[in-house]
């Protein structure tokens, strides 16, 4: 029981998963945030051009109530989250992409063909000019 407990706090208090803990409470925040602008900005923004509030748009079928409008709300509110989301990954990506120097590609080690002198790939065994083995 001691070494799972040990193994345990090695797996929970790893860097990867205190910044996957943090992330998820950020993100629920900022889910938050999201949701207020949607509700209370958005929606009657976009209830002026429908009449009406949006998240209150409904229809009933055989006695159920489909609240389609706040349905709508709902995809706005992601669709917003993962616009934000895309543009601090593609953000940090750039930033990230700044600091590396572009690496030049390193060609090929060559070999010179000892009949002819015509330059060959270092896995070459024949040469393309004398046909000679090498």
């Amino acid at each position: 029981m001691k070494k799972f407990m040990q193994e345990f706090k090695e797996f929970a208090l790893r860097g990867n998963v205190m910044n996957l803990a943090v992330g998820v409470i950020i993100g629920a925040a900022f889910q938050g945030l999201v949701t207020s602008l949607t509700d209370n900005i958005l929606s009657p923004i976009i209830g002026l051009f429908a009449r009406q509030n949006f998240d209150s748009l409904e229809f009933t079928i055989m006695g159920s109530t489909l609240l389609y409008g706040a349905f709508i709300t709902a995809v706005i509110n992601f669709i917003i989250l993962a616009l934000v989301v895309f543009l601090i990954v593609r953000l940090m990506n750039r930033m990230l992409s700044m600091g590396k120097k572009e690496e030049k590609a390193v060609p090929e080690p060559e070999r010179l063909c000892p009949y002819c002198k015509t330059l060959l790939h270092k896995e070459a065994s024949r040469c393309p000019a004398c046909t000679s083995k090498v």
